[in-house]
Order: structure tokens, then sequence, then C-alpha cells
């Protein structure tokens, strides 16, 4: 197990194809190849999104949520597997359990924890819990293919 601690925002912009508007992570931490990590995003009321969830109330979609836990754990791949995989495109395949524990509203920041529960090949699984100051926000497990 190999421990980078962080990846900015620019080594987050090699690893994966993602750009804004749909960039979902401004960094990570605790970054464990191979193994684990944490995308850091920083909700803010500019986001696109908000324009038309909800106005007068908004609020992230869940679907971005999930996004944003599949670009972690992307990110942690092309980590794990080096420099060749970099900017390749990365495929859902399944996502299983998701749950969504309380609204994600502007202001939050989000802590988007993954953990690897197994890869074969080119297929990873992962379960992925997001918090917002230690509470829960979302849950789900996914697997994805990184395209090679």
């Amino acid at each position: 197990m190999i421990d980078i601690s962080t990846i900015d925002i620019e080594g987050i912009m090699r690893a994966i194809p993602h750009r804004y508007p749909f960039l979902m992570i401004d960094r990570m931490v605790d970054v464990q190849l191979g193994v684990s990590a944490t995308g850091i995003k920083n909700v803010t009321v500019n986001e696109q999104f908000f324009q038309g969830h909800f106005p007068g109330h908004p609020v992230m979609p869940g679907v971005l949520i999930v996004e944003a836990m599949a670009q972690t754990a992307a990110v942690l791949v092309v980590s794990t597997l080096g420099k060749e995989f970099e900017g390749k495109v990365v495929y859902f395949m399944t996502v299983e359990n998701a749950k969504f524990r309380r609204p994600v509203v502007p202001g939050d920041q989000l802590h988007i924890h993954v953990i690897k529960e197994r890869n074969r090949g080119n297929v990873w699984k992962f379960r992925s819990v997001v918090k917002v100051d230690d509470t829960s926000v979302a849950e789900a497990v996914f697997s994805a293919m990184i395209m090679g």
C-alpha cells in the first residue's frame, strides 16, 4: 500500500477527462493507492445545476453526488494504475444500495470516502459514504470499468 496523501485539481484533471461543468471533485486527500481515498467537493451557489434544482430552494441532485463518488474512485484507479491510464474513460456498470440521508446545499463541503471492495482486470467495485461535517448524506456501492 502506497500513501500519496493528496491530489490537487491539476492531478485530478490529468487522471480523468471530466471538465467544467461536470468535474465534481476539487481535491483528493487520504489517498492510499489501490485501497481508498477521500474526494473533496466544495458546493457553491454558483453551480449550474442550482438554476433549475430547485429555484429558491437549491439542492444538489443525488445523481451528481453519485457522479462525485465515481469520479473520486476513477482518480484513485488511474493513480493506482499509472500514467498510461491518465485521461482514460471509466464507465459505470452498476450502482447498488444508493441512499440519500439529507439534502446537500450551497456551503456544504462533501467528503467523498471511497473504499475498493475488489477489482478483477479492468472492473473495479467500490463502497462510498459521503459526509458533510461528519454526518452521512449519501452512500452507495458501485462498479465501473476503465477502458484501457
